[in-house]
Protein backbone atom coordinates (compact mmCIF):
# COMPACT_ATOMS: atom_id res chain seq x y z
CA UNK A 1 0.00 0.00 0.00
CA UNK A 2 1.58 3.31 -1.04
CA UNK A 3 1.61 6.25 1.30
CA UNK A 4 2.40 9.60 -0.24
CA UNK A 5 0.84 12.12 -2.57
CA UNK A 6 2.39 12.47 -5.98
CA UNK A 7 4.80 9.60 -6.31
CA UNK A 8 4.23 6.49 -4.27
CA UNK A 9 6.38 6.21 -1.17
CA UNK A 10 8.17 2.99 -0.42
CA UNK A 11 8.82 1.84 3.12
CA UNK A 12 10.72 -1.35 3.81
CA UNK A 13 12.17 -2.90 6.92
CA UNK A 14 15.86 -3.77 7.14
CA UNK A 15 16.45 -7.50 6.57
CA UNK A 16 15.80 -9.74 9.55
CA UNK A 17 14.04 -7.02 11.54
CA UNK A 18 10.36 -6.59 12.36
CA UNK A 19 9.06 -3.14 13.30
CA UNK A 20 5.58 -4.30 14.17
CA UNK A 21 6.57 -4.70 17.82
CA UNK A 22 7.37 -0.97 17.90
CA UNK A 23 4.01 -0.11 16.38
CA UNK A 24 2.18 -2.37 18.85
CA UNK A 25 3.99 -0.56 21.67
CA UNK A 26 2.86 2.81 20.30
CA UNK A 27 -0.75 1.61 20.19
CA UNK A 28 -0.45 0.44 23.82
CA UNK A 29 0.97 3.77 24.98
CA UNK A 30 -1.39 6.22 23.33
CA UNK A 31 -4.41 4.06 24.10
CA UNK A 32 -3.54 3.81 27.78
CA UNK A 33 -2.86 7.51 28.26
CA UNK A 34 -6.06 8.47 26.42
CA UNK A 35 -8.12 6.22 28.70
CA UNK A 36 -6.73 7.98 31.78
CA UNK A 37 -9.13 10.81 30.92
CA UNK A 38 -11.93 8.57 32.24
CA UNK A 39 -10.21 8.70 35.63
CA UNK A 40 -9.19 12.37 35.46
CA UNK A 41 -12.75 13.54 34.69
CA UNK A 42 -14.40 12.49 37.99
CA UNK A 43 -11.31 13.74 39.83
CA UNK A 44 -11.41 17.22 38.31
CA UNK A 45 -15.23 17.26 38.49
CA UNK A 46 -14.98 16.85 42.26
CA UNK A 47 -12.01 19.19 42.78
CA UNK A 48 -13.48 22.08 40.80
CA UNK A 49 -17.19 21.31 41.51
CA UNK A 50 -18.04 21.03 37.80
CA UNK A 51 -21.29 19.97 36.19
CA UNK A 52 -21.23 17.22 33.55
CA UNK A 53 -20.91 19.59 30.59
CA UNK A 54 -18.00 21.42 32.23
CA UNK A 55 -16.28 18.15 33.16
CA UNK A 56 -16.52 17.04 29.53
CA UNK A 57 -14.28 19.99 28.60
CA UNK A 58 -11.47 17.58 29.52
CA UNK A 59 -12.35 15.51 26.47
CA UNK A 60 -12.98 18.62 24.37
CA UNK A 61 -9.51 20.00 25.12
CA UNK A 62 -7.93 16.60 24.53
CA UNK A 63 -9.63 15.67 21.29
CA UNK A 64 -9.49 19.18 19.84
CA UNK A 65 -5.82 18.37 19.24
CA UNK A 66 -6.86 15.81 16.61
CA UNK A 67 -8.68 18.53 14.69
CA UNK A 68 -5.76 20.96 14.84
CA UNK A 69 -2.72 18.66 14.69
CA UNK A 70 -3.66 15.74 12.41
CA UNK A 71 -3.01 17.40 9.05
CA UNK A 72 0.28 19.04 10.10
CA UNK A 73 1.31 15.64 11.52
CA UNK A 74 0.60 13.96 8.16
CA UNK A 75 2.90 16.50 6.49
CA UNK A 76 5.61 15.89 9.11
CA UNK A 77 5.42 12.18 8.27
CA UNK A 78 6.01 13.00 4.61
CA UNK A 79 8.95 15.25 5.43
CA UNK A 80 10.75 13.27 8.13
CA UNK A 81 9.41 9.72 7.82
CA UNK A 82 7.53 7.46 10.21
CA UNK A 83 10.11 6.70 12.89
CA UNK A 84 11.36 10.28 13.30
CA UNK A 85 7.80 11.57 13.41
CA UNK A 86 6.99 9.02 16.11
CA UNK A 87 9.85 10.44 18.18
CA UNK A 88 8.48 13.97 17.69
CA UNK A 89 5.10 12.76 18.92
CA UNK A 90 6.57 11.00 21.97
CA UNK A 91 8.59 14.08 22.96
CA UNK A 92 5.47 16.24 22.64
CA UNK A 93 3.60 13.79 24.87
CA UNK A 94 6.41 14.07 27.42
CA UNK A 95 6.10 17.86 27.44
CA UNK A 96 2.34 17.56 27.93
CA UNK A 97 2.86 15.32 30.97
CA UNK A 98 5.41 17.77 32.43
CA UNK A 99 2.88 20.61 32.09
CA UNK A 100 0.85 18.95 34.84
CA UNK A 101 3.45 20.38 37.24
CA UNK A 102 2.52 24.07 36.65
CA UNK A 103 -1.14 23.03 36.39
CA UNK A 104 -0.92 21.54 39.86
CA UNK A 105 0.99 24.49 41.33
CA UNK A 106 -1.53 27.04 40.01
CA UNK A 107 -4.57 24.91 40.84
CA UNK A 108 -6.36 26.22 37.75
CA UNK A 109 -8.72 24.03 35.73
CA UNK A 110 -7.69 25.85 32.54
CA UNK A 111 -4.05 24.87 33.03
CA UNK A 112 -5.03 21.21 33.28
CA UNK A 113 -6.93 21.58 30.00
CA UNK A 114 -3.87 23.13 28.34
CA UNK A 115 -1.62 20.30 29.57
CA UNK A 116 -4.09 17.75 28.22
CA UNK A 117 -4.17 19.51 24.85
CA UNK A 118 -0.37 19.36 24.47
CA UNK A 119 -0.36 15.72 25.58
CA UNK A 120 -3.04 14.97 22.99
CA UNK A 121 -1.08 16.80 20.29
CA UNK A 122 1.71 14.27 20.78
CA UNK A 123 -0.73 11.35 20.81
CA UNK A 124 -2.29 12.63 17.59
CA UNK A 125 1.11 12.69 15.90
CA UNK A 126 1.88 9.15 17.06
CA UNK A 127 -1.51 7.90 15.86
CA UNK A 128 -1.13 9.48 12.42
CA UNK A 129 2.10 7.45 12.19
CA UNK A 130 0.81 4.19 13.63
CA UNK A 131 -2.40 3.58 11.66
CA UNK A 132 -0.99 3.59 8.10
CA UNK A 133 2.35 2.10 9.20
CA UNK A 134 0.79 -1.08 10.54
CA UNK A 135 -1.11 -1.38 7.25
CA UNK A 136 2.05 -1.45 5.12
CA UNK A 137 4.02 -3.79 7.38
CA UNK A 138 2.47 -6.89 5.89
CA UNK A 139 0.18 -8.26 3.19
CA UNK A 140 -2.31 -5.57 2.00
CA UNK A 141 -5.01 -8.25 1.73
CA UNK A 142 -4.99 -8.73 5.53
CA UNK A 143 -4.79 -5.03 6.47
CA UNK A 144 -8.26 -5.13 8.14
CA UNK A 145 -7.22 -7.98 10.40
CA UNK A 146 -3.73 -6.62 11.13
CA UNK A 147 -4.98 -3.17 12.12
CA UNK A 148 -7.60 -4.77 14.36
CA UNK A 149 -4.89 -6.90 16.00
CA UNK A 150 -2.75 -3.79 16.57
CA UNK A 151 -5.75 -2.01 18.07
CA UNK A 152 -5.96 -4.87 20.58
CA UNK A 153 -2.70 -3.58 22.06
CA UNK A 154 -4.32 -0.16 22.22
CA UNK A 155 -7.09 -1.78 24.24
CA UNK A 156 -4.57 -3.53 26.47
CA UNK A 157 -3.33 -0.07 27.42
CA UNK A 158 -6.85 1.22 27.98
CA UNK A 159 -7.51 -1.75 30.25
CA UNK A 160 -4.38 -1.45 32.41
CA UNK A 161 -4.07 2.33 32.77
CA UNK A 162 -7.56 3.13 34.20
CA UNK A 163 -7.24 0.43 36.88
CA UNK A 164 -3.88 1.71 38.09
CA UNK A 165 -5.02 5.30 37.64
CA UNK A 166 -8.15 4.77 39.72
CA UNK A 167 -6.00 3.55 42.62
CA UNK A 168 -3.49 6.39 42.32
CA UNK A 169 -5.88 9.23 41.46
CA UNK A 170 -9.39 8.40 42.71
CA UNK A 171 -8.61 6.73 46.02
CA UNK A 172 -9.15 9.83 48.17
CA UNK A 173 -12.43 10.97 46.58
CA UNK A 174 -14.41 8.64 48.79
CA UNK A 175 -13.03 10.17 52.00
CA UNK A 176 -13.70 13.88 51.39
CA UNK A 177 -16.76 15.63 49.92
CA UNK A 178 -15.28 18.67 48.19
CA UNK A 179 -18.74 20.21 47.68
CA UNK A 180 -18.86 20.86 51.45
CA UNK A 181 -15.52 22.68 51.50
CA UNK A 182 -14.93 26.36 50.81
CA UNK A 183 -12.27 29.04 51.08
CA UNK A 184 -8.88 28.00 52.46
CA UNK A 185 -10.04 24.44 53.18
CA UNK A 186 -11.05 23.92 49.54
CA UNK A 187 -7.80 25.45 48.27
CA UNK A 188 -5.75 23.19 50.56
CA UNK A 189 -7.70 20.12 49.43
CA UNK A 190 -7.18 21.02 45.77
CA UNK A 191 -3.47 21.58 46.37
CA UNK A 192 -2.98 18.15 47.88
CA UNK A 193 -5.16 16.29 45.38
CA UNK A 194 -3.74 17.97 42.26
CA UNK A 195 -0.29 16.83 43.38
CA UNK A 196 -1.56 13.25 43.14
CA UNK A 197 -2.39 13.88 39.49
CA UNK A 198 0.96 15.63 38.98
CA UNK A 199 2.99 12.72 40.32
CA UNK A 200 1.12 10.25 38.12
CA UNK A 201 1.90 12.21 34.97
CA UNK A 202 5.52 12.82 35.97
CA UNK A 203 5.93 9.05 36.04
CA UNK A 204 4.42 8.85 32.57
CA UNK A 205 6.78 11.58 31.33
CA UNK A 206 9.81 9.56 32.41
CA UNK A 207 8.50 6.42 30.69
CA UNK A 208 7.69 8.31 27.47
CA UNK A 209 11.17 9.81 27.32
CA UNK A 210 12.70 6.33 27.53
CA UNK A 211 10.45 5.07 24.72
CA UNK A 212 11.34 8.11 22.57
CA UNK A 213 15.05 7.34 22.99
CA UNK A 214 14.54 3.68 22.04
CA UNK A 215 12.57 4.61 18.90
CA UNK A 216 15.22 7.19 17.92
CA UNK A 217 18.00 4.64 18.25
CA UNK A 218 16.06 2.32 15.92
CA UNK A 219 14.96 5.00 13.44
CA UNK A 220 17.08 3.59 10.58
CA UNK A 221 15.42 0.17 10.68
CA UNK A 222 12.66 1.49 8.41
CA UNK A 223 14.03 2.37 4.97
CA UNK A 224 11.83 5.05 3.40
CA UNK A 225 11.79 7.00 0.16
CA UNK A 226 10.11 10.30 0.86
CA UNK A 227 8.67 12.82 -1.55
CA UNK A 228 7.33 16.38 -1.38
CA UNK A 229 4.79 16.92 1.38
CA UNK A 230 2.37 18.85 -0.83
CA UNK A 231 -0.31 21.27 0.40
CA UNK A 232 -1.68 21.10 3.94
CA UNK A 233 -5.30 20.90 2.78
CA UNK A 234 -4.80 18.51 -0.14
CA UNK A 235 -6.39 15.62 1.72
CA UNK A 236 -9.80 17.30 1.97
CA UNK A 237 -10.45 16.54 -1.69
CA UNK A 238 -10.75 12.89 -0.65
CA UNK A 239 -14.01 13.71 1.13
CA UNK A 240 -15.63 13.93 -2.30
CA UNK A 241 -15.32 10.15 -2.52
CA UNK A 242 -18.57 8.82 -0.99
CA UNK A 243 -17.02 5.80 0.72
CA UNK A 244 -14.18 7.80 2.27
CA UNK A 245 -16.42 10.72 3.25
CA UNK A 246 -19.00 8.44 4.90
CA UNK A 247 -16.25 6.53 6.69
CA UNK A 248 -14.66 9.73 7.97
CA UNK A 249 -18.02 10.82 9.41
CA UNK A 250 -18.28 7.43 11.12
CA UNK A 251 -14.84 7.82 12.72
CA UNK A 252 -16.11 11.12 14.14
CA UNK A 253 -19.24 9.44 15.52
CA UNK A 254 -17.52 6.28 16.77
CA UNK A 255 -14.80 8.06 18.73
CA UNK A 256 -17.40 10.47 20.09
CA UNK A 257 -19.69 7.65 21.25
CA UNK A 258 -16.87 5.55 22.75
CA UNK A 259 -15.36 8.51 24.61
CA UNK A 260 -18.75 9.80 25.79
CA UNK A 261 -19.60 6.44 27.37
CA UNK A 262 -16.13 5.98 28.85
CA UNK A 263 -16.22 9.50 30.30
CA UNK A 264 -19.41 8.95 32.29
CA UNK A 265 -18.89 5.34 33.39
CA UNK A 266 -17.59 6.23 36.87
CA UNK A 267 -20.44 8.66 37.61
CA UNK A 268 -22.95 6.35 35.89
CA UNK A 269 -22.04 3.37 38.08
CA UNK A 270 -22.04 5.54 41.21
CA UNK A 271 -25.76 6.32 40.76
CA UNK A 272 -28.01 4.70 43.34
CA UNK A 273 -30.22 3.35 40.56
CA UNK A 274 -27.26 1.52 39.03
CA UNK A 275 -24.56 0.13 41.36
CA UNK A 276 -24.42 2.84 44.02
CA UNK A 277 -20.67 2.38 44.62
CA UNK A 278 -17.83 4.80 45.41
CA UNK A 279 -15.59 6.55 42.91
CA UNK A 280 -12.56 4.27 43.34
CA UNK A 281 -14.65 1.11 43.12
CA UNK A 282 -16.38 2.45 40.00
CA UNK A 283 -13.01 3.42 38.51
CA UNK A 284 -11.76 -0.12 38.95
CA UNK A 285 -14.64 -1.33 36.78
CA UNK A 286 -13.70 0.97 33.87
CA UNK A 287 -11.12 -1.60 32.66
CA UNK A 288 -13.99 -4.00 31.93
CA UNK A 289 -15.24 -1.49 29.34
CA UNK A 290 -11.84 -1.15 27.69
CA UNK A 291 -10.94 -4.78 28.37
CA UNK A 292 -14.00 -5.85 26.43
CA UNK A 293 -12.62 -3.93 23.46
CA UNK A 294 -9.29 -5.72 23.88
CA UNK A 295 -10.85 -9.19 23.91
CA UNK A 296 -13.14 -8.28 21.04
CA UNK A 297 -10.23 -7.11 18.90
CA UNK A 298 -8.29 -10.34 19.31
CA UNK A 299 -11.46 -12.27 18.40
CA UNK A 300 -12.40 -9.79 15.68
CA UNK A 301 -9.02 -10.16 13.96
CA UNK A 302 -10.14 -13.72 13.12
CA UNK A 303 -13.75 -12.95 12.15
CA UNK A 304 -12.67 -10.14 9.83
CA UNK A 305 -10.72 -12.73 7.82
CA UNK A 306 -13.80 -14.94 7.47
CA UNK A 307 -16.72 -12.52 7.06
CA UNK A 308 -17.31 -9.27 5.21
CA UNK A 309 -15.83 -6.47 7.40
CA UNK A 310 -18.80 -4.23 6.59
CA UNK A 311 -21.31 -6.84 7.79
CA UNK A 312 -19.31 -7.45 10.98
CA UNK A 313 -19.29 -3.68 11.58
CA UNK A 314 -23.07 -3.47 11.14
CA UNK A 315 -23.64 -6.33 13.58
CA UNK A 316 -21.49 -4.95 16.40
CA UNK A 317 -23.18 -1.55 16.11
CA UNK A 318 -26.58 -3.20 16.41
CA UNK A 319 -25.24 -4.87 19.56
CA UNK A 320 -24.13 -1.52 21.00
CA UNK A 321 -27.56 0.00 20.47
CA UNK A 322 -29.24 -2.98 22.13
CA UNK A 323 -26.94 -2.78 25.17
CA UNK A 324 -27.56 0.97 25.53
CA UNK A 325 -31.31 0.36 25.49
CA UNK A 326 -30.97 -2.35 28.15
CA UNK A 327 -28.78 -0.17 30.36
CA UNK A 328 -31.00 2.91 30.12
CA UNK A 329 -34.18 0.93 30.85
CA UNK A 330 -32.99 -1.26 33.73
CA UNK A 331 -31.52 -0.85 37.21
CA UNK A 332 -28.81 -2.34 39.39
CA UNK A 333 -26.15 -4.69 38.09
CA UNK A 334 -27.97 -5.27 34.78
CA UNK A 335 -27.86 -1.56 34.00
CA UNK A 336 -24.19 -1.21 34.96
CA UNK A 337 -22.86 -4.31 33.23
CA UNK A 338 -24.87 -3.66 30.06
CA UNK A 339 -23.07 -0.32 29.74
CA UNK A 340 -19.67 -1.87 30.43
CA UNK A 341 -20.33 -4.63 27.86
CA UNK A 342 -20.52 -2.05 25.07
CA UNK A 343 -16.72 -2.12 25.07
CA UNK A 344 -16.89 -5.58 23.51
CA UNK A 345 -18.98 -4.21 20.62
CA UNK A 346 -16.69 -1.19 20.21
CA UNK A 347 -13.75 -3.50 19.69
CA UNK A 348 -13.45 -3.70 15.91
CA UNK A 349 -15.12 -0.41 15.01
CA UNK A 350 -12.20 2.01 14.63
CA UNK A 351 -9.84 -0.25 12.66
CA UNK A 352 -12.66 -1.56 10.48
CA UNK A 353 -14.06 1.89 9.68
CA UNK A 354 -10.51 3.15 9.05
CA UNK A 355 -9.58 0.35 6.66
CA UNK A 356 -12.95 0.33 4.87
CA UNK A 357 -12.79 4.09 4.29
CA UNK A 358 -9.14 3.91 3.16
CA UNK A 359 -9.57 1.11 0.62
CA UNK A 360 -7.96 1.91 -2.75
CA UNK A 361 -6.60 5.31 -1.72
CA UNK A 362 -3.26 4.19 -3.12
CA UNK A 363 -0.61 6.89 -2.93
CA UNK A 364 -2.99 9.15 -1.00
CA UNK A 365 -3.19 6.89 2.04
CA UNK A 366 -1.13 9.26 4.23
CA UNK A 367 -3.46 12.15 3.35
CA UNK A 368 -6.41 9.90 4.12
CA UNK A 369 -4.93 8.99 7.50
CA UNK A 370 -4.52 12.67 8.33
CA UNK A 371 -8.13 13.48 7.43
CA UNK A 372 -9.47 10.49 9.36
CA UNK A 373 -7.45 11.52 12.41
CA UNK A 374 -8.98 15.00 12.12
CA UNK A 375 -12.36 13.28 12.47
CA UNK A 376 -11.28 11.95 15.88
CA UNK A 377 -12.30 15.42 17.06
CA UNK A 378 -15.66 13.70 17.57
CA UNK A 379 -14.20 12.81 20.97
CA UNK A 380 -14.30 16.53 21.78
CA UNK A 381 -17.83 17.21 20.57
CA UNK A 382 -20.06 14.18 21.16
CA UNK A 383 -19.12 13.86 24.88
CA UNK A 384 -19.90 17.56 25.33
CA UNK A 385 -23.34 17.05 23.79
CA UNK A 386 -23.83 13.95 25.97
CA UNK A 387 -22.82 15.90 29.09
CA UNK A 388 -25.21 18.71 28.23
CA UNK A 389 -28.00 16.18 27.70
CA UNK A 390 -27.21 14.66 31.11
CA UNK A 391 -27.41 18.07 32.79
CA UNK A 392 -30.75 18.75 31.14
CA UNK A 393 -32.26 15.31 31.78
CA UNK A 394 -30.31 12.40 33.31
CA UNK A 395 -27.26 10.27 32.56
CA UNK A 396 -29.46 7.39 31.43
CA UNK A 397 -31.47 9.50 29.01
CA UNK A 398 -28.24 11.05 27.67
CA UNK A 399 -27.26 7.63 26.31
CA UNK A 400 -29.52 8.39 23.35
CA UNK A 401 -26.65 10.49 21.95
CA UNK A 402 -24.16 7.60 21.51
CA UNK A 403 -27.05 5.35 20.40
CA UNK A 404 -27.73 7.66 17.45
CA UNK A 405 -24.02 7.60 16.58
CA UNK A 406 -23.99 3.81 16.50
CA UNK A 407 -27.09 3.76 14.28
CA UNK A 408 -25.35 5.83 11.60
CA UNK A 409 -22.20 3.69 11.78
CA UNK A 410 -24.34 0.57 11.38
CA UNK A 411 -25.65 1.96 8.10
CA UNK A 412 -22.07 2.58 6.90
CA UNK A 413 -21.18 -1.03 7.63
CA UNK A 414 -24.00 -2.22 5.40
CA UNK A 415 -23.08 0.35 2.73
CA UNK A 416 -19.42 -0.77 2.70
CA UNK A 417 -20.11 -4.53 2.91
CA UNK A 418 -18.59 -5.04 -0.54
CA UNK A 419 -14.94 -4.21 -1.45
CA UNK A 420 -14.31 -0.77 -2.93
CA UNK A 421 -14.14 -0.56 -6.72
CA UNK A 422 -11.72 1.62 -8.64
Amino acid sequence: MALMTGKAETATVAPGQDLRVFVFALFFIFGGITSLNDVIIPKLKALFTLNYAEAMLVQSAFFAAYFIISLPAAKIVKKFGYMRTAVIGLITMTVGCLLFVPASSTGLFGMFLFALFILAAGITTVQVVANPLISILGNPATAHSRLTFAQAFNSLGTTVFPYVGSILILGSLGTVDSSKLSGAALDAFRGVETQVVEHTYLGLAAALLIVAIVVWLNRKRLVETRVSAGGLLDGFSLLARPRFGFGTLCIFLYVGAEVAIGSVIVNYLMQSSVMGIGAEAAGKLVPFYWGGAMVGRFIGAYFLKVFSPGKVLACVNAGSILLLLISANSVGLVSGWALLAIGLCNSIMFPTIFSLASERLGDRTADGSGIICVAIVGGAIVPLITGQAADWTSLKFAMIVPALCYAIIMSFGWYARRPAIG
